[in-house]
């Protein structure tokens, strides 16, 4: 996953969660906060729509998100994107 401008604080904030993201959680993440859907993600990372779809579950589960909005909202203020 590329880091953000400053990749070590983002390190901290994954460390910090319950269950921290992987890295091609991570990867996701950027661009679910960049509000790009599950097929634009997909293209972009090169894996199927519903190995996406399944990925961004996962991510919406550990940071106790409860839709898409709220996980981007979570993850800026977390320092993850």
């Amino acid at each position: 996953a590329r880091l953000s401008s400053d990749g070590s604080r983002r390190i901290v904030a994954n460390a910090q969660l319950a269950e921290p993201l992987t890295d091609r959680e991570l990867e996701i993440l950027v661009h679910l906060a960049a509000d790009r859907s599950n097929r634009e993600i997909a293209g972009r990372v090169f894996l199927s729509e519903g190995t996406v779809k399944n990925h961004v579950t996962r991510i919406l589960a550990k940071l106790g998100a409860g839709d898409r909005a709220e996980a981007g909202t979570r993850a800026r203020d977390l320092g993850l994107v």
